[in-house]
């Protein structure tokens, strides 16, 4: 095909979604998607045709995601991260705070964790697909998504767990 934009114009809302709760900052977010995009069409010949468009897009966004992290380590730059946009209030207070504890949480798992759990629970890629776009055997996203839930559970409900907590 030679216009790729009819197949890829439908995946930016969720390569936006997706920058956004890994960068959650929208200037940057759309940055990141601009720059995923802007690779994709200058290697859009080298595609493999019989691939997963929307796994090798998200794959791109990620692995820029991963590179300018790590060039910011290296400057040793620190970035603030605005708070999320949470939702209305007349969702609740409650909601609000729900949503806060869990962006938190989410923003203290490592990285692998992280890009694994948006890619599985938010933009509900199969292990398979994810695994593909990680480049780690399947048995690994299963077990790193396991921790992964497991620790943000943990982290979400450190305060009630210790609260609760039996003494003998």
């Amino acid at each position: 095909m030679a216009d790729p934009g009819p197949l890829i114009e439908p995946l930016i809302p969720a390569l936006r979604r997706y920058a956004y709760a890994l960068r959650r900052d929208h200037a940057a977010a759309d940055d990141l998607v601009q720059d995923t995009l802007e690779r994709a069409l200058l290697h859009w010949s080298s595609r493999r045709g019989d691939g997963n468009l929307r796994a090798w897009l998200f794959t791109i966004l990620r692995n820029l995601h991963i590179g300018s992290r790590r060039q910011a380590q290296r400057r040793g730059a620190t970035v603030e991260i605005e708070e999320a946009d949470l939702p209305d209030s007349a969702a609740g207070p409650d909601t609000v705070l729900e949503t806060r504890d869990v962006l938190a949480a989410l923003d203290q798992l490592p990285e692998e964790q992280k890009s694994l759990l948006l890619l599985v629970g938010v933009e509900d890629f199969s292990y398979e697909e994810a695994a593909r776009i990680l480049d780690v055997p399947i048995g690994t996203v299963m077990s790193r998504l396991s921790r992964a839930r497991k620790r943000l559970r943990s982290i979400v409900e450190g305060d009630r767990v210790t609260l609760l907590r039996r003494v003998k």
